[in-house]
């Protein structure tokens, strides 16, 4: 078939114009940027604690192939990391709390106990997610006060000295642990967005960090908890994300500085995900853990499975 000059050209320019198109259209976030989708284990606590092999397979038969732990599950770190090897999870993250009296490190103990422990695990991240209470407060509930109220109430007594004192203790143990090989972050809940002074607390935890030695994990629901916009954020604080919880919020909630919320599946309730995953992964974000926040409404890992499937298919 003979082709003219204009049909050529006609044919060229829409060619170009179905190849941009493409290239502008959204693609399945994870799976084009070569991410995996992970899970934060605090979702599955309970289960883990019941029957750790059984709930890491449930957990890798959904899709999931990177988990961040929030302590042993009264397991050693030696059979956890031959648990998750079992079922092809990389632990790439574990939550460490400042203080304790447990038998699990913290980062007030010995750095070179939890450093190995961390290595064990294969975790590259350690983080701290809260922060200090000083001594003056005791962290013991009222006569009919729970867990959560108790900490709203404490966390309101806070002065910016004390919010001060948590970014000088992220300072000293970042440095102790970037010797180790390890990277410290800290994750943030709702009452760090309370007004304080002129600004926040979150403010002054950025400020008086060392963005060498402290990174910062976005759990994106306790933003959104606190009435604020993700977005804008991480505009705010470019450089410092690496990290982000994706949590969904669910509708209805008021916003508050209370450790309040109700979360649900992504991808069903408040969250602008397409919006806010394409910002976090420009402001250099590389890794998601799916997490939940009991009550849960349904059974935690139809949820989670609810969550990895909209999010395997979200484009951004």
């Amino acid at each position: 078939m003979i082709v003219s000059r204009r049909g050529f050209v006609a044919s060229s320019a829409a060619f170009a114009f179905a190849a941009r198109a493409a290239r502008a259209a959204p693609r399945p976030f994870f799976r084009s940027h070569r991410l995996p989708i992970g899970l934060q284990l605090y979702s599955v606590g309970a289960e883990l604690r019941r029957d750790l092999d059984a709930t890491l397979k449930a957990v890798a038969a959904i899709g999931y192939r990177t988990v961040e732990t929030a302590g042993y599950a009264g397991r050693t770190p030696q059979e956890l990391r031959a648990a998750f090897d079992a079922n092809h999870l990389a632990c790439t993250s574990a939550h460490v709390q400042p203080r304790g009296t447990g038998p699990e490190p913290t980062l007030s103990g010995d750095i070179g106990r939890l450093a190995a422990d961390m290595h064990v695990l294969g975790a590259r991240h350690v983080v701290m997610p809260t922060f200090l209470f000083p001594e003056r407060l005791t962290l013991k509930p009222r006569d009919g006060e729970g867990v959560g109220p108790m900490l709203a109430r404490l966390s309101a007594e806070l002065t910016p000295d004390d919010w001060k004192a948590t970014a000088a203790f992220m300072n000293d143990k970042g440095a102790a642990l970037k010797r180790e090989g390890l990277q410290l972050a800290y994750h943030n809940h709702n009452p760090e967005f309370a007004p304080l002074g002129r600004g926040t607390a979150f403010d002054v935890l950025v400020r008086e960090t060392d963005p060498h030695l402290v990174q910062f994990e976005m759990d994106a629901g306790w933003v959104v908890a606190a009435g604020r916009d993700p977005v804008e954020l991480l505009k705010a604080h470019p450089g410092r994300f690496r990290m982000m919880h994706v949590k969904d919020v669910a509708k209805g909630g008021e916003p508050n500085f209370a450790f309040r919320v109700q979360t649900t599946s992504v991808g069903q309730g408040i969250i602008d995900w397409p919006r806010l995953l394409a910002a976090a992964y420009a402001e250099g974000v590389t890794e998601y853990f799916v997490e939940h926040e009991p009550p849960f409404v349904r059974p935690v890992l139809e949820m989670l499975g609810e969550s990895f499937r909209n999010l395997e298919a979200l484009r951004a």
